[in-house]
C-alpha cells in the first residue's frame, strides 16, 4: 500500500508543482487589475469569467472523466485506445465550433442576460474564443494524464499561463488596452498550449465511433448538469451580486459603490481561495487516473481511506492558516509603493473564513466521488450537485440583500456542505467504506474555534496566530497518533539511513 500512496504522492508533486506554478504565475495578475483596472472593469472580468467556468462544463460535456474511464477500460483490454482518442476530438471540434459561432452571433443578447450592457458585447465573443480553445484542450490533456506524461503536461500548462501573464503586462501596462487586454492575453495563453500538446495529436485517426461516442456520452452527460451545479455552487454569488439593488448596497457600504463595483472586489478578495483550491485541483488530477488504477486491489478500500483522511486534514491546515494570514498580506503596503489589493477592496476581507473553509469541504467531496466512479452510478451525481447548487442559490437570494459579500460567501459554506453531505450518502451507499468521520470533524471544529480566538480576545498579532497554529498541528498530532508516530519513524529511519551511508 505505501508504494501505491507514494505514487500517487509522486504524480501529486508533479502535477502539483506545476499547478502552483501556473496559478502562481497566474496570480501574478490579480494586483496587476486590481491596480491598473478600475473596480467595475474588475466586476466584468469576474462576471465574464464566473460564466466561462459554467460554459467550459457545457463545452466539454464531461468528455474529460470519460475518455479516462474509456480509454483506460480499452487500454486495459489490450485494444487499441487511439480511436477513442480520434472520436472524442471529432465530438469536441464540431460541438464546440457550433456553440462558439452561437456566442459570437447573439453576443449582444447573452451580454444583457449576464446583466450588462450591450456596450460589452465584444468581451463575449472574446469568451467565446477561449471557450473554444479550452474545449480543443480537454482530451489531449486528459491523454497526458491517463498515461501518465505529467512533465509534458505540466510544460504545456506553465508556459500557456507565462504567455497569459506576459501578454497581459505588455498590452495593458505598454498598449494601455485595458480590460480588453486581459481577454486577449488569454486567447493568448491557450494557443500556446495548444502548440505544446500538438504532438499528442499525432495518434489521431480518421476515425470516428458511434458506439464509443454513446459510451462515452453514457458516462459524460451526468457530469454536464452536475458540473455547471458544483459550480454554480462557487460561482452563483458573482451572478447574484451583479443584481444586488443599490439602496442595499448603500446601505451595507455606503455611497459611491455600483453593482459592477461590489462584484469587482468580491471577485478579487474570493480569488484567494487559490491557496486551498491550488491543493485541490492538484490532488484531483492525480486522484482520478489512480483510484480507476487500483480499484480492484484487495486493500483498495483502506487506501482510500487513509487518502481522505490525509489529503482534508492538509485542507484544513491551509483553511487555517490562510485565515490568520492573507488578511496581513494583502494589507501590507509592499516597499511603501504597492498594495496586492488595494485599500477600496479591503471591505470584502471578512469574505475569506467562509470561503477557505468552502474548500475543506470541497476537498471531501472530490475524495467520495470514487465510489460512485468506481460502481459507475453517475446518475447520482447531478442530485449531489443540484442539491448543492439550489442551497447556494437560496441562501445567496436570502442572505445577499441583508448581508451583501458576506452572505454571498455563507452560501458557498452552505452549498459544500450540502454537497459533501449527499456525495458522502450516495457514495457510501453504492461503495461502502469506513472513513475517518469523527476524528475530521473533530478537527474542524478545533479549527474554527482557533479561528475565532484571535477576534474574540483582541490579539490578531503574527506571533499569537503563528502560536495557535502550532497547537492545531498538536491536535492533529494527537488526533491521528498512529499516522504521526508511522510518520516520524519514517522520517528517522531515512535520517539513520542517510547518516550511516555517510
Amino acid at each position: 500500500m505505501l508504494d501505491k500512496l507514494k505514487l500517487l504522492a509522486k504524480d501529486t508533486v508533479i502535477y502539483g508543482a506545476s499547478t502552483i506554478l501556473a496559478r502562481g504565475l497566474n496570480y501574478v495578475l490579480v494586483p496587476l487589475y486590481a491596480n491598473l483596472l478600475t473596480t467595475f472593469e474588475n466586476g466584468i472580468h469576474a462576471l465574464i469569467y464566473a460564466n466561462i467556468a459554467l460554459a467550459n462544463v457545457l463545452f466539454a460535456y464531461g468528455m474529460e472523466t470519460s475518455y479516462l474511464k474509456v480509454a483506460s477500460d480499452t487500454a486495459r483490454s489490450g485494444r487499441d485506445s487511439s480511436k477513442c482518442f480520434s472520436t472524442a476530438v471529432i465530438s469536441l471540434f464540431l460541438t464546440s465550433t457550433v456553440f462558439t459561432a452561437c456566442m459570437v452571433f447573439f453576443a449582444s443578447g447573452i451580454a444583457e442576460f449576464l446583466g450588462l450592457s450591450e456596450n460589452q458585447r465584444d468581451f463575449i465573443r472574446y469568451a467565446a474564443v477561449i471557450l473554444w480553445l479550452d474545449a480543443m484542450l480537454v482530451v489531449p490533456f486528459a491523454d497526458l494524464r491517463l498515461k501518465r506524461k505529467a512533465t509534458q503536461f505540466a510544460l504545456a500548462r506553465v508556459l500557456g499561463v507565462v504567455a497569459v501573464v506576459i501578454s497581459a503586462f505588455v498590452l495593458i501596462v505598454w498598449f494601455k488596452t485595458g480590460l480588453k487586454g486581459a481577454f486577449l492575453a488569454n486567447i493568448v495563453g491557450s494557443l500556446v498550449s495548444m502548440v505544446f500538446v500538438v504532438p499528442v495529436f499525432r495518434q489521431f485517426r480518421r476515425f470516428f465511433s458511434s458506439d464509443t461516442l454513446r459510451e462515452m456520452l453514457r458516462i459524460g452527460l451526468p457530469y454536464v448538469p452536475t458540473g455547471i451545479a458544483g459550480l454554480l455552487v462557487h460561482l452563483i454569488d458573482r451572478n447574484v451580486l451583479i443584481r444586488m439593488r443599490l439602496e442595499d448596497i448603500e446601505r451595507i457600504y455606503g455611497t459611491g459603490y455600483v453593482q459592477s463595483d461590489i462584484v469587482g472586489i468580491y471577485g478579487r478578495v474570493a480569488a484567494f481561495g487559490i491557496l486551498i483550491q491550488l491543493f485541490i485541483q492538484v490532488f484531483r488530477f492525480a486522484w482520478q487516473p489512480f483510484f480507476l488504477q487500483h480499484a480492484d486491489d484487495p486493500d483498495a478500500k483502506k487506501l482510500f481511506r487513509h487518502v481522505l483522511s490525509i489529503s482534508t486534514v492538509f485542507a484544513m491546515i491551509i483553511a487555517l492558516a490562510a485565515t490568520f494570514y492573507v488578511p496581513d498580506l494583502i494589507r501590507y503596503h509592499y516597499f511603501d509603493r504597492l498594495y496586492i489589493l488595494p485599500p477600496v477592496y479591503w471591505i470584502g476581507l471578512s469574505i475569506l473564513p467562509w470561503i477557505f473553509c468552502s474548500y475543506v469541504f470541497d476537498m471531501i467531496s472530490t475524495n467520495l466521488t470514487a465510489g460512485i466512479l468506481i460502481t459507475g452510478n453517475t446518475r447520482y451525481l447531478p442530485v449531489v450537485t443540484f442539491a448543492g447548487a439550489g442551497v447556494t442559490t437560496a441562501v445567496c437570494l436570502l442572505l445577499v440583500p441583508v448581508m451583501g459579500m458576506d452572505g454571498a460567501a455563507i452560501s458557498i459554506l452552505a452549498g459544500t456542505v450540502v454537497m459533501s453531505l449527499c456525495m458522502g450518502y450516495f457514495s457510501l451507499k453504492v461503495y461502502p467504506n469506513r472513513y475517518e468521520w469523527l476524528k475530521l470533524l473533530l478537527l474542524l471544529v478545533t479549527g474554527i474555534v482557533f479561528t475565532r480566538i484571535p477576534v474574540l480576545a483582541g490579539m490578531q498579532d503574527l506571533w499569537f496566530e503563528a502560536v495557535l497554529t502550532g497547537c492545531y498541528l498538536g491536535v492533529i498530532a494527537v488526533v491521528f497518533r498512529k499516522e504521526a508516530d508511522y510518520v516520524v519513524k519514517l522520517l528517522g529511519s531515512k535520517a539513520n539511513s542517510k547518516s550511516n551511508k555517510e
